[in-house]
């Protein structure tokens, strides 16, 4: 087992080495960057000593220098913790990632907690009374989360809040508390607006896991050594959990490394509908605005993400089965 971790280590460690290479390189392909386009605009108004300090910021981030040097510097920064400086915002990305990233990884957590606390259930159930009117239900409403879009349904839920209730459903905090120093009744405010993205985020993985955890099981449950099991005398519910679910729920765990990069940046349209101060807008913003440092360190953010969500889903096929340590 400790021979399996390290070599997935190393593996970890080669790919984000390459994507940071491809994600810098892809960044900086577009023609020009942020900061060539405000020193233009700044000689266009004659704002000399702004163009001066645009000029500082070009010459100790090496934007003067060739790009292997560029990506040197870059890269050399990141792994100290220095991830740069906006140029849009004129500000450290560290201080503009910190409490986005904080708070994206917070709804990430609750929702594949809520997604597998479902899912799982459901897909056991449905498996297990195949055809029934329950099994029947579970997939018609199963269909629906994988067929609407998550941002339509924040639209939708914002129309039927506002029109109907007179309640807005945006953001993850009470106005109050949007720009107030962290505090204990600020983190039960959180918790009490948290529950709607987390609910509309996870509607779709939920639908999705549910359809494979029931095919996977119903697979699983025609399995000799499943029958073996019912034949020994042993309760139907230790076959189930015991036996047939540990091996039916392998795919699952494969899905959770894409599953936490893919709540942090492919939702980004639900955060924008609903105004969720997380790091999917901001991400967005960047890449637009060829702000390539706050863009890259999202990059990396991202990759880590889902470099630590496979390591972390490697593990668990490990634990889960033995027999996935196969170069033991």
């Amino acid at each position: 087992m400790i021979s399996y971790i390290i070599r997935r280590l190393v593996y970890s460690i080669l790919l984000l080495f390459l994507v940071s290479i491809v994600g810098f390189t892809v960044i900086q392909l577009p023609p020009g960057d942020f900061l060539t386009v405000r020193i233009q605009e700044l000689r266009n108004r004659g704002d000399l000593s702004a163009e001066i300090y645009a000029e500082q910021l070009r010459i100790r981030y090496g934007l003067d220098k060739p790009f292997w040097m560029q990506y040197v510097i870059w890269i050399t920064h990141f792994v100290r913790g220095d991830f740069g400086w906006s140029f849009y915002y004129e500000k450290p990305v560290s201080e503009l990632v910190g409490e986005r990233l904080a708070l994206t990884l917070v709804l990430s957590i609750v929702t594949l907690i809520f997604t597998w606390a479902l899912a799982i259930p459901i897909g056991v159930y449905s498996a297990t009374h195949q055809y029934s009117w329950g099994d029947n239900l579970f997939t018609f409403l199963g269909f629906i989360g994988l067929s609407v879009p998550g941002f339509l349904l924040g639209l939708l839920l914002m129309f039927i809040s506002v029109f109907y209730f007179n309640q807005s459903v945006g953001g993850l905090f009470s106005p109050q508390y949007v720009n107030a120093p962290w505090t204990l009744a600020k983190v039960v405010d959180l918790f009490r607006h948290l529950w709607i993205p987390v609910i509309i985020i996870g509607l779709s993985g939920t639908a999705g896991l549910i359809r494979i955890m029931r095919g996977n099981l119903l697979d699983i449950l025609g399995q000799q050594y499943v029958l073996t099991a019912r034949a020994k005398g042993l309760r139907e519910s230790i076959v189930i959990w015991k036996h047939a679910v540990r091996v039916a729920i392998n795919p699952l765990i494969s899905s959770l490394g894409m599953s936490l990069p893919g709540i942090i940046s492919g939702e980004s349209l639900v955060s924008i509908v609903l105004n969720l101060p997380t790091t999917g807008p901001l991400f967005l913003e960047a890449l637009m605005r060829q702000d390539m440092f706050l863009a890259g360190s999202f990059l990396m953010f991202l990759t880590i993400a889902l470099v630590v969500g496979n390591f972390l889903a490697d593990l668990g096929l490990a634990w889960a089965d033995p027999r996935i340590r196969y170069e033991e």
